[in-house]
């Protein structure tokens, strides 16, 4: 299965991101409600929210969750999952579902529906909307992103609460997928709507606890869901997405009181927006990805071992993190994992690990390898070729290009030429695909365990040859080995024989440098408790607190009430 990199998705870098819990055979989920934090019995009721999830212009009408960029709300506060996986700490809450299982070959998934659910037009909500959703897939694959059907070989539903998925193989991974990604549908609506693909979805009925109030370019405004299946739930009464053309109004809005909820890469944010109130101003930015350096393995030198190690060794990612990243994305790890979401997953060999800068050491794997300086004082090889590359960035992502500009600078000073090559991003995405390139900063795709970053970033069947798109694999990485791992992963539901697939997948990382993590990525996300509290922290990590993560966002409103 490959990995979910559709257009609407790929970085967000100031804005997305978009992605397990160790599969058991049997897995009654954590929360015994739906929630996944309980808010107060004395929650006060009322209140309009505002968000700002990242700044895109004017909103188009399309609240359909299977387009490629559907309506801010359409994804949690309108249509839900089956299940809500929270990638902060590694925990699976129950949802529209209320428990699963994996039978012992691991190749028959049951889901349990949780009674009582109606859809926001007072219709239930049964196991004929989940075979419905599922199967709407199989017939229109453009609607299936996350591939479900190429490990689905079948879905059944025997009674009104309870479906069954046959798959062709063990493949673990699928609970997160099915579960946690994908969106069910009313059938009674959309089973005569045509290809979904087509359907704009304008006026849209969920299971969610928020429906639409009204529309316009400027302003998504919704309103609670009367015949929402939690009781009292959601306390917030109205939620409202207004639109904006950049950073600055927004975070000027928000810096005045205006906006309660943003997704924003805001530099010096203590100063610009903690000061201006400090009992109400909040943020946090927990890691969610990591920040690499792609180096083409199917391009002499890079294929050589010692170079990627002496490139790794020259950088010094504590002035990408301190410089570049305004002091917000820590160095992260050499096994590539998201730490501390992660931290269950890190082996004890590489507990203690952080990358070196050691430019002699550096010099010395490039002279090992058989380069010699040249009269300008960049390496060359026996043949005369220089180590001389591009470097690709975004034209506009100035922490990147900063990045880039002093990774260069690092570079230089142990003999590789480097000239960062700034493009526009359609430019620069479609270079990165095709394996138009020498070196590329950019992102990981995440998920609720080490295997989907991994997966994504590693696995064979993720790349192409130079001059085809690859899928994620960009820098055309193909071991066996590593195919291996990855398989033995997906391919279990015993979670000792995947923790021991991800042991070796660290070990891959970090002794051969596939891919040069740098720092991580940041999740955006600044929030006023001047007009509502219950937000998640540090303290209380119950969801990725992000406006523009889903279902997360939905998770966030759940839990928020007056103050």
């Amino acid at each position: 299965m490959s990995s979910l990199t559709p257009i609407s998705m790929y970085k967000q870098r100031r804005w997305l991101p978009l992605l397990s819990i160790l599969f058991g055979l049997v897995m009654l989920l954590a929360a015994c409600g739906g929630q996944a934090t309980p808010t107060s019995g004395n929650s006060k009721q009322g209140g309009t929210l505002t968000i700002v999830p990242s700044p895109i212009g004017d909103f188009t009408q399309n609240f359909n969750p299977y387009a490629p960029n559907p309506s801010y709300g359409s994804l949690g506060l309108v249509y839900e999952t089956l299940f809500f996986f929270n990638r902060e700490d590694g925990s699976v809450h129950p949802w529209l579902a209320s428990s699963y299982q994996f039978s012992s070959d691991g190749k028959t998934l049951t889901l349990h529906l949780r009674p009582n659910v109606t859809w926001s037009d007072g219709q239930a909500f049964t196991s004929d909307d989940v075979a419905f959703t599922l199967n709407m897939l199989h017939q229109y694959p453009a609607t299936d992103a996350n591939q479900l059907w190429s490990v689905i070989s079948s879905v059944s539903n025997p009674d009104p609460t309870t479906v069954v998925v046959a798959l062709k193989q063990t493949y673990s991974p699928l609970l997160w997928y099915l579960g946690g990604q994908t969106y069910m549908l009313p059938k009674h609506i959309w089973s005569s709507v045509g290809d979904p693909t087509k359907y704009a979805d304008s006026n849209p009925v969920g299971t969610g606890p928020f429906t639409l109030k009204s529309f316009s370019p400027q302003l998504i405004d919704y309103y609670r869901n009367a015949h929402y299946w939690q009781p009292g739930k959601p306390s917030i009464n109205e939620v409202r997405y207004p639109s904006f053309n950049s950073n600055t109004g927004a975070q000027l809005l928000l810096s005045q009181g205006g906006v309660d909820w943003t997704g924003l890469y805001t530099p010096d944010i203590q100063s610009t927006f903690v000061a201006r109130d400090p009992a109400h101003n909040h943020y946090w930015f927990p890691p969610s990805s990591v920040q690499t350096l792609y180096l083409n393995t199917a391009k002499y030198p890079f294929n050589l071992l010692p170079v990627r190690q002496a490139i790794s060794l020259a950088i010094n990612r504590d002035a990408l993190y301190k410089t570049g990243e305004n002091g917000y994305e820590p160095p992260a790890s050499p096994t590539g994992l998201v730490l501390p979401a992660n931290k269950s997953y890190l082996t004890s060999d590489y507990s203690s690990t952080n990358f070196s800068l050691d430019d002699a050491q550096a010099t010395s794997l490039i002279t090992g390898a058989g380069f010699h300086k040249g009269s300008d004082g960049i390496y060359v090889d026996s043949k005369g070729n220089r180590l001389s590359f591009s470097l690709n960035v975004v034209t506009g992502w100035t922490d990147w290009v900063t990045d880039c500009q002093l990774i260069a600078s690092d570079l230089k000073q142990v003999g590789i030429a480097v000239n960062v090559n700034a493009l526009s991003f359609n430019a620069y995405y479609s270079a990165m695909q095709l394996g138009n390139f020498d070196m590329v900063m950019s992102w990981t795709n995440a998920g609720p365990t080490p295997f989907f970053l991994y997966n994504s970033m590693l696995n064979s069947t993720n790349t192409a040859p130079v001059g085809k798109a690859a899928n994620s694999n960009w820098e055309r990485w193909k071991d066996s080995n590593t195919d291996a791992l990855l398989n033995q992963y997906a391919n279990s539901v015993d979670p000792n024989t995947q923790q021991q697939a991800i042991a070796g997948l660290e070990k891959i990382m970090v002794e051969q440098l596939p891919t040069i993590p740098l720092v991580y990525n940041a999740q955006w996300y600044e929030y006023s408790t001047a007009r509502f509290v219950g937000w998640p922290d540090q303290n209380h990590p119950y969801a990725v607190p992000s406006p523009y993560t889903f279902p997360d966002a939905e998770i966030v409103v759940l839990n928020l009430h007056a103050a």
